[in-house]
């Protein structure tokens, strides 16, 4: 089935909604209770996004959904087609490898008004419609592992057959747990390389952070906690500010100071190069696993 271009309704501009409070009222499913669906669910509920009873989890491991349903009072099952039916909304949290088979079990109980979120890395759009054979309304998420502590940094692409309450259902799900951005869905990979794997570089920037203060005779607590709020008062700087990364260091490095000398230290030894390559090799690995997975 061909996909057409066709530009969002949705802006980035009109993406960050943030904070304000929507509420859905529509059936919600969430189908892999894994540590995204999780944090999906609870984002949900945070949110007030769907009422407590429209909401049901489906997976693998009945004590964790029985569990999910004592503690939010939301409906379960192990059936997957059966939390299909009963939503508005399907989210398929579930692995790349699998989302096939649960596309199978899902699809003759699927009708063509349920909007369906997957977020499994590198699967498309059009693999998902062929598969389903429906016109539904599918929307692909890039999530990052942040969703878990609400600071989460998401890319959105949506299909053709979605339109301005589809799109702005899923930005608001997604906002339940940390920031939104829409990109067209070829951006995707490219958003793995950046946000997806991102986590990971810092840290690793973290780790070193602690490790140098330990070398230069910190007690190693103290250097964690040092290391996190540095890295974390940072980042909300960038943010709340709204100034260019480099212009808040410029501010940093005195003449002759110590924070030049460090940075031409960094410099000299590749870091910004380091972390491009990085985000780069990591786009590059995210377009072959999606062209095997789409096979």
């Amino acid at each position: 089935m061909e996909q057409k271009k066709e530009h969002p309704f949705v802006t980035n501009e009109e993406a960050s909604t943030r904070g304000e409070k929507i509420s859905l009222n529509r059936a919600i499913a969430i189908i892999g209770a894994g540590n995204m669906g999780t944090s999906l669910l609870r984002g949900i509920l945070n949110a007030k996004l769907a009422p407590q009873n429209k909401i049901i989890a489906s997976g693998t491991h009945s004590a964790k959904l029985e569990m999910f349903s004592s503690k939010w009072k939301i409906n379960h099952t192990l059936d997957n087609a059966e939390a299909a039916q009963f939503a508005d909304i399907v989210m398929l949290c579930v692995k790349p490898y699998t989302i096939g088979k649960v596309l199978d079990e899902i699809k003759t109980a699927l009708r063509e008004d349920q909007l369906l979120i997957s977020i499994a890395a590198g699967v498309t759009i059009e693999s998902m419609q062929h598969r389903i054979g429906k016109n539904n309304p599918i929307v692909r998420a890039m999530p990052n592992i942040a969703s878990t502590v609400d600071e989460g940094a998401t890319a959105v692409s949506f299909g053709r057959f979605c339109n301005e309450e589809h799109q702005r259902i899923a930005i608001s799900i997604f906002e339940a747990v940390g920031e939104v951005v829409v990109v067209d869905e070829h951006q995707l990979d490219a958003v793995t390389g950046l946000s997806g794997s991102g986590p990971a570089y810092i840290y690793m920037v973290i780790e070193a952070l602690i490790d140098g203060g330990v070398k230069m005779g910190l007690p190693r607590d103290v250097s964690t906690k040092l290391a996190i709020q540095t890295v974390l008062g940072s980042a909300k700087l960038v943010k709340e500010s709204n100034l260019h990364p480099a212009i808040l260091r410029d501010q940093v490095t005195t003449p002759g100071g110590t924070a030049i000398n460090a940075v031409h230290e960094l410099e000299s030894h590749g870091l910004r190069s380091m972390l491009i390559n990085a985000v780069a090799t990591a786009t590059l690995k995210s377009k072959e696993l999606s062209e095997t997975i789409n096979k």
